[in-house]
């Protein structure tokens, strides 16, 4: 089922999330929510690779990713390593309706342990693309935002800039 995704300033999203215990149908149910919200946004935004369990107004561990190179849920996510290495990114984010963007600091490389669906112990290392996406919905997870991330107050952009500098160069 499509859910609304709740927008920056609403406190929900800032709340820190609980650990899954039950893997049953109540789990999967939410990520075929978070399946069909992502679908939905990308329709809508014309974009979008990931989204996490509190941006639909859900306060668990779960985040649902969706790119290319790597298609998952994950529960219990947890980055349990980083490299010292940075790299800087436009982020934005559905919670605010991919109106802006900000430049914000990641970590180049990331190793998560996570379990699936079926409560099975995974990890998994990451980087480039996909360690700056796990770092924004584990950021969900925990009560952050991209903006929190911001290189400066300065580093913002709106999205109609951002297409101009950005999508032009695809």
């Amino acid at each position: 089922m499509i859910k609304p995704i709740l927008q920056l300033g609403n406190p929900i999203l800032r709340k820190e999330c609980l650990l899954v215990q039950d893997f049953n149908w109540d789990l999967k149910c939410l990520i075929d929510d978070l399946s069909d919200t992502l679908l939905d946004a990308k329709k809508r935004f014309g974009y979008g690779r990931g989204i996490a369990a509190p941006q639909i107004g859900e306060l668990k561990r779960v985040v649902l990713m969706d790119m290319p190179s790597f298609k998952s849920p994950l529960v219990n996510p947890e980055i349990v390593w980083a490299s010292n290495e940075m790299f800087e990114v436009w982020d934005s984010c559905f919670s605010f309706n991919v109106d802006f963007f900000v430049l914000a600091d990641r970590h180049c490389r990331i190793g998560v342990e996570y379990s699936g669906l079926d409560g099975k112990k995974g990890t998994l290392a990451a980087e480039g693309e996909l360690s700056e996406l796990l770092q924004h919905e584990i950021d969900h997870l925990d009560g952050f935002f991209a903006t929190d991330r911001m290189r400066n107050r300065k580093a913002i952009m709106m999205r109609s800039e951002w297409e101009k500098l950005f999508r032009s160069q695809e």
